[in-house]
């Protein structure tokens, strides 16, 4: 895992962003769209996900970016959470789920390794060179 330029280049970010499409998607239509608190809240989960990453990177220096990662994460797994309550309301379907369940995981998984490299690098951060 080499250096980041701008924080687009993170893949975490890249399947973040992937995962906030897949949300804006399936929130979009039938029963879910009229759901405004769920709909909402599922937004807004996704939408932290993506935007802490970025954030994090930004402020340039490395304890803080795994700080915002770490918010992150739990961005993540408040979505996780929120699409069993989407599936049980039967505003998703099994593959829709199965769709954003994997997202959401595999975002999880990125941002955990990457806190994981960062935590042991040296690398203190743009802010500090």
């Amino acid at each position: 895992m080499g250096t980041f330029s701008c924080f687009e280049e993170i893949e975490a970010w890249q399947k973040a962003r992937e995962l906030v499409n897949g949300i804006y998607s399936a929130t979009d239509t039938g029963a879910f769209a009229k759901d405004y608190a769920l709909k909402d809240q599922i937004r807004s989960a996704g939408i932290s996900v993506m935007s802490n990453i970025a954030e994090g990177f930004e402020r340039g220096g490395t304890k803080e970016f795994i700080q915002f990662l770490s918010i992150a994460k739990g961005s993540a797994g408040e979505a996780r959470s929120q699409i069993y309550i989407a599936s049980d309301q039967g505003y998703i379907s099994e593959a829709v789920f199965k769709n954003l369940y994997s997202l959401m995981t595999e975002t999880s998984r990125m941002l955990s390794g990457l806190m994981s490299y960062l935590c042991k690098s040296k690398i203190k951060g743009s802010k500090y060179k």
